[in-house]
C-alpha cells in the first residue's frame, strides 16, 4: 500500500520518545524522593484513617501533593513537617509540574519543529546526489561519495524500507522514505535541483522505471544505474541512464580472474575499494600541462577525457597533446 513520501533528516538531538522517557524517569525519581522524605518524617504527619504512616501512605501523600490533587486525608501537623513541606515538597511540586508541562509541549511541538527543519533543508539543498535504493550497492555508493569528499548533507537517499532509513540516518544522510518510482517521491527529494541520480535498487525492472521517471521530471540530469544482468544494460541506456554498471557480471569476472590471475584480480579489487590502497581518480588538466602529452606526466595516467566529451580515450591511443578542458583518469597510490 502506497503512502505519502516522508522526508527524514539526520538528527542532531535525541529522538522525542527518548526525551519523553527520560523526563518520565525524572518525574518518577522526584516522586520517590518526596515519598522517602515524608516517610523519614512520618511522625510529623497525621492520617485521618488513623495509625502510623507507612511508606505506601508516604508515597500516596507525595503523589497527591506533587500532582496538586491534595485530598487532605494526610496532613503535616508539626512545625518541622510543615517547614519541610514549604522548603522541599513545594519546590519539588513546581519542578514536577514543569517536567509534566514541558514533556507535553515537547510532544506537541516535535512535529512542527521537524516540519521547520525539512522546510529549511528544502530551501538550502542544491546540486545534491540522490541515491535510489539503499541496500548493499547504495550504501557502498554513499561511502564512495563521502570518501571522495562529498558532504553528507548533499546526499539524499530514497528507499521505502525502515532498515534502509536507519542505515542512512546513521551515516548522516537525509532520507525520503517512499517508492522511488513515483513522481511525488522524487519531487520530495528535490530532483529538479539535484546534480545526479544513482539508481542502485535490487530489481532491474524497477531500475528502468525509476530512470524513466527521473528523466520525465528532469531531462538533463545525469543518471548512473546498476543492473544485475548484462542483457538489461541497453534497456537502462534507452531509459536515459548515462552509465550502467553490471554488478553480477562484474563480480563474476573478478571471481574468474582470481582463479587464473589472482594478482591481477587483487589489484582490480583494490581499485574498486575506494579509499584503501590504489584508487582511480579524475582531475582536470592544469594550465601548465596544456600542450604536454599524458605519458610525460609524473602520474600514472590511464586515459584522457577530451574536453566536451564523456568518453575516455585510454593510453597509448591518447597521444595527442593535452588541451584546456581535458581531464585525466589516473591511479592514485597510497603515498600520494
Amino acid at each position: 500500500m502506497w503512502r505519502r513520501p516522508l522526508v527524514r533528516l539526520p538528527r542532531r538531538e535525541r529522538p522525542p520518545l527518548v526525551e519523553v522517557g527520560l523526563r518520565v524517569l525524572l518525574a518518577l525519581a522526584l516522586l520517590f524522593a518526596s515519598a522517602v522524605v515524608v516517610y523519614l518524617d512520618r511522625d510529623g504527619y497525621h492520617d485521618s484513617a488513623g495509625g502510623p504512616l507507612s511508606f505506601l501512605d508516604a508515597l500516596y501523600y507525595a503523589t497527591v501533593s506533587l500532582t496538586t490533587t491534595g485530598y487532605g486525608d494526610i496532613v503535616p501537623f508539626t512545625s518541622g513537617a510543615r517547614l519541610l513541606t514549604i522548603l522541599l515538597i513545594t519546590p519539588l511540586r513546581v519542578l514536577f509540574l514543569v517536567i509534566l508541562v514541558s514533556t507535553t509541549l515537547a510532544v506537541l511541538t516535535e512535529r512542527g519543529r521537524e516540519q521547520l527543519r525539512v522546510s529549511r533543508w528544502r530551501s538550502s539543498v542544491r546540486r545534491h546526489t540522490i541515491i535510489c535504493g539503499f541496500g548493499t550497492k547504495g550504501r557502498a555508493a554513499a561511502r564512495a561519495l563521502i570518501a571522495d569528499g562529498t558532504n553528507p548533507r548533499r546526499i539524499v537517499v530514497v528507499d521505502p524500507r525502515q532498515e534502509a532509513v536507519l542505515a542512512a540516518e546513521a551515516m548522516g544522510l537525509a532520507v525520503v522514505q517512499a517508492d522511488a518510482e513515483r513522481t511525488e517521491t522524487l519531487h520530495q527529494a528535490e530532483l529538479k535541483s539535484a546534480a545526479s541520480v544513482l539508481v542502485t535498487v535490487h530489481n532491474d525492472n524497477n531500475a528502468a522505471m525509476i530512470t524513466l521517471t527521473v528523466r520525465q521530471i528532469n531531462p538533463t540530469i545525469d543518471v548512473f544505474a546498476s543492473v544485475r544482468e548484462q542483457e538489461n544494460v541497453p534497456l537502462l541506456r534507452q531509459s536515459g541512464a548515462r552509465t550502467v554498471v553490471t554488478s553480477s557480471e562484474t563480480a563474476g569476472r573478478l571471481v574468474g580472474l582470481s582463479a587464473c590471475k589472482p594478482s591481477v584480480a587483487t589489484i582490480a579489487q583494490d581499485l574498486f575499494s575506494y579509499g584503501h590502497g590504489l584508487d582511480l581518480k579524475q582531475r582536470p588538466v592544469t594550465p601548465d600541462e596544456v600542450g604536454r602529452r599524458a605519458a610525460e606526466l609524473p602520474e600514472v595516467v590511464l586515459a584522457v577525457v577530451p574536453a566536451g566529451s564523456d568518453a575516455p580515450v585510454p593510453l597509448p591511443a591518447a597521444s595527442a597533446p593535452l588541451a584546456a578542458g581535458d581531464a585525466l583518469v589516473f591511479v592514485r597510490f597510497p603515498d600520494d
